[in-house]
């Protein structure tokens, strides 16, 4: 379920926050969609080019709004926003810790919403361009599996003692599947944690490429401007030369101070530029640390989503031993109830007779 999901919808952008929404009955007061705040994260489905608005709580979906070009989100205070889903029929509210997480998130919604006007106006205006080719050219177009299969115990003790038993079984069944639901409902937590720390690493590596590749154009500028000094200084030199041969004199002093200066600032500068080169040399280090966190991130992302796959199985062989034990007790139950019957009838029978010999006795 979520590699498929994954492998359509890539996060954007996350933001941490309290969600609330309106009551339905009076349109006016705010009902808390989660206890602490938790992360909402813009989506975008590159399939169906359109943008998503997703929070998730535990295992619940507490935001799962299509964002179209008619919203708009307005801020209400300093820390808190709202838009109205008319497709939910809700309004959503956002409470964040500072003004600064309030604005980022609304010019965020301001630019995914102004990407999703544009999605739509390509979209309408590729089915008129399909429509105007259709018209001219027509186209072709299992570690629970020995608990739940063992037998239960036959014992005829009497209704109470089949009650008994049939009680315990259910609360047993009942707290196992409880458990397994637990551990799967644990594995797809670790999973949105993981996906939000990839978003991270991704986000992080984007940056961390934007400055590389502005460092490497910095450099070929520099590479650029030293070579015009170099040019400057042997044509100062060539200079300095033909005024020694020509004059038999050396250089003025103006000449020399002028050529000093402008040696000492290709110093200073070519310094500059290697300091500079160093720490664009330290970026890159820690530009490949980052790139083996998110490949780390990628692998147990990967562990978590075979986990969930065993869970799943398991859980599946799990209900299916259920059923299985539950037609097999039902089963042994209407055996006891015909043995139970059938020891009635024979109890019934040797009254009669222990009745019949103590009259012959009396007789």
């Amino acid at each position: 379920m979520f590699p498929l999901h994954r492998e359509r919808e890539q996060p954007i952008f996350s933001s941490r926050a309290h969600v609330f929404q309106i009551d339905p009955t009076t349109k006016r007061n705010w009902i808390p969609a989660s206890k602490h705040a938790v992360t909402v994260s813009f989506f975008y489905d590159a399939n169906r080019n359109v943008y998503r608005i997703i929070s998730v709580g535990g295992t619940k979906a507490i935001i799962n709004c299509t964002v179209t070009p008619s919203m708009t989100f307005t801020k209400t205070s300093q820390k808190f926003g709202q838009w109205a889903d008319s497709r939910a029929n809700t309004v959503y509210g956002l409470g964040f810790a500072t003004e600064q997480q309030l604005h980022q998130f609304y010019e965020k919604f301001k630019e995914v919403k102004d990407a999703a006007r544009l999605a739509r106006e390509k979209s309408q205006d590729k089915e008129l361009a399909n429509t105007a080719l259709t018209i001219a050219a027509p186209q072709f177009s299992q570690d629970l599996s020995d608990e739940l299969q063992s037998p239960p115990v036959m014992c005829v003790n009497g209704p109470e003692d089949k009650l008994f038993r049939s009680q315990s079984a259910d609360i047993t069944l009942s707290s196992e599947k409880e458990r397994i639901k637990k551990m799967l409902s644990e594995g797809s937590v670790c999973d949105m944690n993981l996906e939000a720390e990839l978003f991270t690493l991704q986000d992080s590596n984007s940056k961390l490429v934007a400055a590389l590749h502005e460092a490497n154009a910095n450099v070929e500028q520099w590479k650029k401007q030293l070579a015009a000094y170099q040019e400057e200084t042997e044509r100062l030199r060539d200079q300095v030369a033909e005024l020694e041969a020509h004059g038999g004199q050396g250089p003025s002093d103006l000449l020399k101070d002028e050529l000093s200066k402008s040696l000492e600032e290709l110093e200073a500068l070519l310094k500059a530029k290697d300091e500079e080169i160093h720490i664009l040399q330290g970026n890159k280090a820690e530009y490949h640390e980052i790139e083996r966190e998110r490949d780390e991130a990628i692998h147990r992302l990967r562990e978590t989503e075979m986990h969930n796959s065993d869970l799943e199985r398991r859980i599946q062989n799990s209900e299916q031993n259920l059923n299985n034990s539950l037609e097999e007790r039902d089963r042994m139950d209407s055996e006891i109830q015909k043995a139970i019957e059938f020891l009635d009838i024979k109890i019934f029978d040797l009254n009669d007779l222990r009745q019949s010999l103590v009259k012959l006795i009396n007789k």
